[in-house]
């Protein structure tokens, strides 16, 4: 099963992928103005050209854990994102918190924000681990 993460962000939304077997987090290159309708158009359409299964959205909660404003357009952005791909693509939305700041770390020729998004996805896959062994990956 490919998973597909994305931190997303007004003016850039990060992506990355996962392998079958739920092992790797590739960062890949993000998409501008994901809120816009070409925008989610064209995360759409990543989801489908990388053959992801579920798809999962950084939640930028604040740091006590609350919601902040950033919180709210990214639900919305993942409702959206849901009314586009049906509910044959599950969406799951996953604290983000620090992945920025750890992704700011690394190199890549991948944008920051899609190394953020390979941060987020590698603890998601982490903490989804069964998740995998249930499919037999």
């Amino acid at each position: 099963m490919r998973v597909l993460a994305l931190d997303y962000g007004s003016a850039r939304c990060g992506c990355a992928v996962s392998d079958p077997t739920g092992t790797l987090a590739t960062p890949i290159p993000h998409v501008e103005r994901p809120g816009t309708r070409k925008g989610i158009a064209r995360v759409a359409a990543v989801v489908r050209e990388r053959g992801a299964e579920r798809v999962v959205v950084g939640l930028p909660l604040g740091l006590s854990g609350a919601d902040t404003p950033q919180t709210t357009e990214a639900r919305a952005f993942a409702a959206r994102l849901g009314e586009v791909l049906g509910p044959e693509i599950p969406i799951d939305l996953y604290d983000e918190r620090f992945t920025t700041k750890i992704a700011a770390g690394f190199g890549g020729r991948e944008s920051e924000d899609s190394r953020a998004a390979a941060v987020l996805l590698e603890d998601w896959l982490a903490r989804n681990r069964k998740l995998f062994e249930e499919a037999g990956a």
